[in-house]
């Protein structure tokens, strides 16, 4: 599958070190009529006016900064066309979206409806992106992950 080659670089091809930019944290917020939601400004610091939303492995919505989209298209194109190909969904459906002068951004339609976002959005930074979550979604996915024993058995099993 696609996303299994999904591994955003820290480093650019010409071998320079980018700052990694740290997305952390949850909020939760509401998506308004026209489908815009608010981006925190704690990560609009760290990620940028101008976001790239595409799919999940699971069931909610990336976003990406321009310096980590730009490291992942670099990537792709890097890799023989046959291995482009199975990226194809990730560009597909992938939207550059700008923040307003409130903060917000507009989610197209069908993104919001792959994620079955509909009014509720938790908003979760993970590492060198942030995900946008169903509320409900993410407090089924966030019971079960967010437990003493599973936190243990994850450090464990990443050799922390």
């Amino acid at each position: 599958m696609w996303w299994k080659m999904f591994n955003i670089p820290t480093k650019f091809p010409t071998g320079t070190a980018k700052e990694v930019r740290l997305m952390t944290g949850e909020y939760r917020h509401s998506l308004d009529s026209k489908g815009r939601v608010f981006i925190p400004a704690k990560m609009r610091e760290e990620a940028g006016d101008v976001l790239y939303v595409t799919l999940s492995m699971e069931k909610c919505l990336s976003v990406y900064s321009r310096d980590s989209w730009n490291a992942l298209c670099e990537k792709v194109s890097a890799m023989p066309y046959i291995r482009q190909k199975k990226m194809r969904p990730l560009f597909a459906f992938a939207s550059k979206c700008e923040a307003d002068a409130q903060g917000r951004i507009l989610i197209p339609a069908n993104l919001r409806q792959f994620a079955n976002i509909e009014k509720n959005v938790t908003i979760v930074g993970c590492n060198n992106h942030i995900e946008l979550w169903n509320a409900d979604y993410w407090d089924e996915v966030s019971s079960e992950e967010i437990t003493p024993d599973n936190i243990a058995k994850v450090m464990e099993e990443l050799e922390f």
